[in-house]
């Protein structure tokens, strides 16, 4: 009895002591990955039927490779409003608090309840509470479903949410508390950057300059689910659709899709989180969360991820 209790506890700390795909187990999907200090944290999306979607969990690891599991740092208990179909946090260290960014509800008109909401903790791991007591964002932009947030930090330190679902994406620049928006200089609050391509899953960063700006294409619940990119010289674009770069490998899984980007601070290594489908599985809550990197060539171009069961060789985050 006392020796499989001490196994499981340890269990629950070591996931996964050798790099391999996927970095935890049980189904997980729409990673979000970020580095806080010298710990790499990823949020997900607990990977079930919408009904049950009802909370988070969060994993961390040192160095890629050993995750350990924080288990429901979030749920419908804290946010009254949200009922169901909780995805794809986004998250950001701000003035010493974390502010967790979701999705919750799965609306389908401007008079059904939720949207994108915020959550507030102290630390990485929660817990975490309703940061406004109702959605950021509850209506739809431009054609835009208020799921898929990215919370991308600018050059400048201005903080700007990209989301959105149905094929179309809008930014809009947070003001300084998180509380809403900042118009833009011609009074428009949500400008739509939507690329040829797009479905949902946004994603940004800055490299040598260069804005990209990668999205999730094909339907979720298919093989053919994946990512492609954009570059330009602002957060605004305009963006023109360069090339598919995560996708399935038929001898490896399918429906590689829904990612974000670790980038190793001070070097210039990258790596793709992102989720795919087993071989084995066909339901579409089949989904489990993998790292593979991302190389670049000498004109910045981003190279085809190559995905592997073997995962990402264990790397001290400093």
């Amino acid at each position: 009895m006392f020796p499989q209790i001490i196994a499981l506890a340890m269990a629950s700390t070591c996931l996964n002591a050798n790099a391999s795909n996927p970095v935890f187990p049980g189904w997980y999907a729409d990673p979000e990955g970020i580095i806080f200090e010298n710990t790499c944290w990823i949020y997900p999306t607990f990977s079930a039927p919408y009904d049950k979607q009802l909370h988070f969990d969060a994993f961390s690891s040192t160095d890629l490779v050993k995750w350990t599991k924080h288990e429901n740092i979030l749920s419908t208990k804290e946010i009254k409003w949200a009922k169901r179909a909780m995805w794809a946090p986004s998250i950001i260290r701000k003035d010493g608090k974390y502010y967790l960014f979701f999705g919750a509800n799965d609306i389908q008109n401007d008079q059904q309840e939720g949207g994108i909401g915020i959550a507030v903790a102290d630390k990485p791991e929660g817990p975490y509470k309703d940061y406004l007591g109702k959605p950021l964002v509850d209506k739809f932009h431009n054609g835009a479903q208020p799921i898929d947030q990215y919370v991308f930090k600018d050059a400048d330190g201005s903080h700007y949410l990209i989301y959105g679902g149905w094929r179309h994406c809008n930014i809009a620049k947070l003001n300084a508390d998180l509380t809403g928006f900042v118009p833009q200089a011609d009074g428009t609050v949500f400008k739509e950057i939507t690329p040829q391509g797009y479905v949902e899953g946004p994603c940004m960063f800055i490299r040598n300059g260069k804005y990209y700006f990668m999205w999730s294409e094909g339907g979720w619940t298919g093989p053919n689910y994946s990512v492609a990119y954009a570059m330009a010289d602002s957060p605004f674009g305009p963006f023109t659709r360069i090339a598919k770069i995560i996708q399935q490998d038929p001898a490896i899984a399918t429906g590689a899709g829904h990612h974000s980007v670790i980038h190793i601070p001070g070097k210039d290594r990258w790596f793709a989180v992102y989720h795919r489908r087993p071989l084995t599985e066909t339901d579409a809550n089949s989904r489990e969360t993998c790292i593979d990197e991302m190389h670049f060539d000498e004109k910045g171009l981003i190279q085809p991820v190559k995905i592997t069961n073997e995962g990402v060789k264990a790397l001290e985050i400093k």
